[in-house]
């Protein structure tokens, strides 16, 4: 069986292999052509009418092995998920609003175009899984008969069974889905036919990792084959932390860039997107076997303009001092934070400039312009007199209970306390409210409700770590606990952030549950 292809996510994307995307049309005619048959053109039945992500394409192979007894070699398949990926893959366009679930985002509200297609294709899966797909209407009619055939039970699952369902499928939801996500595309069109970027070179990295805070660091780019990258990496954390690492890297579609590191003692997997001119990096990387652990990143290469990337720490009490340091690209200039922030400089290079900034007592608070010469940006800084606000990130989390001699890893949940200034009116919770940055925190749980509270939830499902980790308890069943329960349970977190003699919480909600048994590339 093929199942655990599934659970290998950016590593087997990342992975380099001997064999070139050019196999991969000859690896089509003599695998997948007997099945698939050929069309006008020299096209092939199904596959040629789909446009997909890296991952996609890897769990399509996947299924073809596992449901077909389709034979390739890792390389082989690794061959075709690049041919696939380039010639029939998503300009960046396309996966605008919906890179979460490849950057294994775990802490997002899905927001589907309609009530219909969210509860028709959403309530199995994510919604970003359909999004990230381009077919013509009569394949997606296809893949309503196929959801159909492979379970047959669909039509009677949960919301299934209050709508005339698959009269929706089979009507409606096709020709929807065609004019939201088509074959062809101006946007793929004139995507192929740019010049694609080689990202060899030097990188400034900058970024955040819940838990440890603000990073910066270098990466080094160097080609190895045609969009395989070997990478070295240098962070250092705002505590003082240093980590480094090396890797390999793919690009596939012209920017959809898949890496695997050994960082220091972790594994890391990256999931970024290369910004069309070549010049920036974004996404997040995550530990290989743990991937609700990680941290956002944000890179520009070397040699472009000056850039300010980050400031650490964003925030300063008004009346208060605290060292700032500012990171970006060809810094050069006196600093200014503003009107009411004195600065002395302490330390600078074109990568880091450190000033010891004061505020005034009375210093208007709110967002400032970091400015470095005549370098400038805007929403890196602010002022605040006192926290208006705390909201925990995720506001809403899922944890799974696992280990205790099972077969699948318990999955942890990572917390930020994150501080707000209040807005121009003057109320918690609002859009105007500014965002000040990550704040060290008391961190707990409690029940959530009446019934978590009558099964001692809190206390059978898992532990808060001081650092706002959320470590699952063992897989049951618990004999310890009412009725045998597993450890499941649904808890409240609470953070608490000190300001001066307040103490200013916030909290959120998190749900223990059980383990995930088929973890697919594209949830």
């Amino acid at each position: 069986m093929r199942v655990a292809v599934f659970c290998l996510s950016a590593v087997l994307l990342a992975a380099v292999s001997s064999l070139r995307a050019a196999d991969a049309p000859e690896i089509l005619q003599t695998r997948c052509a007997a099945c698939h048959g050929h069309l006008e053109g020299g096209r092939l039945n199904r596959i040629s009418d789909q446009r997909k992500t890296p991952e996609a394409w890897a769990m399509t192979i996947a299924r073809m092995e596992h449901l077909h007894n389709l034979q390739v070699t890792e390389e082989e398949r690794r061959a075709l998920v690049k041919y696939l990926s380039d010639t029939q893959g998503l300009a960046p366009e396309e996966t605008r609003g919906f890179r979460y679930i490849l950057e294994r985002r775990a802490d997002v509200i899905e927001a589907p175009p309609d009530e219909e297609l969210g509860v028709l294709c959403g309530r199995c899966h994510s919604y970003a899984k359909v999004a990230l797909q381009r077919r013509p209407e009569a394949e997606w009619l296809k893949l309503a008969h196929f959801h159909v055939g492979q379970w047959p039970s669909l039509e009677y699952q949960s919301r299934g069974r209050d709508r005339e369902w698959w009269e929706i499928a089979s009507t409606r939801a096709p020709a929807r889905l065609a004019t939201l996500y088509p074959l062809t595309s101006p946007a793929w069109s004139a995507w192929q036919g740019r010049e694609k970027r080689d990202p060899s070179g030097s990188w400034r990295v900058v970024g955040h990792r819940p838990g440890m805070g603000d990073y910066e660091g270098r990466m080094s780019v160097s080609r190895s084959a045609a969009d395989e990258y070997a990478i070295t990496l240098e962070l250092r954390y705002a505590d003082g932390t240093h980590a480094s690492g090396k890797g390999t890297a793919i690009v596939y579609s012209g920017y959809e860039w898949r890496g695997n590191l050994d960082l220091g003692n972790e594994k890391i997997s990256q999931v970024f997107a290369l910004s069309e001119d070549g010049q920036e990096l974004s996404g997040r990387w995550f530990l290989s076997d743990s991937d609700v652990l990680g941290a956002d990143v944000s890179a520009v290469r070397d040699g472009g303009s000056p850039r300010i990337l980050s400031v650490e720490p964003p925030f300063l009490k008004s009346g208060g001092e605290t060292e700032v340091a500012i990171h970006g690209v060809g810094l050069d200039g006196e600093v200014s934070l503003g009107d009411g922030v004195e600065i002395e400089r302490r330390a600078a290079t074109p990568d880091t400039v450190r000033v010891l900034a004061r505020a005034k007592q009375g210093a208007a608070v709110g967002a400032r312009a970091v400015k470095i010469g005549k370098t400038e940006a805007q929403g890196l800084f602010a002022i605040y007199e006192k926290i208006g606000s705390m909201r925990i990130e995720p506001p809403y989390a899922i944890a799974r209970i696992g280990g205790g001699g099972g077969t699948r890893p318990s999955v942890p949940v990572q917390f930020d306390a994150i501080a707000y200034l209040d807005g121009a009116d003057g109320k918690p919770g609002t859009a105007d409210d500014v965002r000040l940055g990550a704040m060290k925190a008391r961190w707990s749980v409690t029940d959530f409700d009446a019934i978590a509270e009558k099964l001692s939830d809190a206390k059978f499902a898992g532990t808060m770590k001081p650092g706002g980790l959320f470590v699952p308890a063992e897989a049951g069943p618990n004999p310890r606990r009412p009725y045998h329960t597993n450890n499941a349970g649904d808890l409240k977190v609470h953070a608490a952030v000190a300001d001066g003699a307040r103490s200013v919480q916030g909290t959120a909600h998190l749900v223990v549950t059980v383990q995930r048994w088929v973890d697919p590339l594209v949830r």
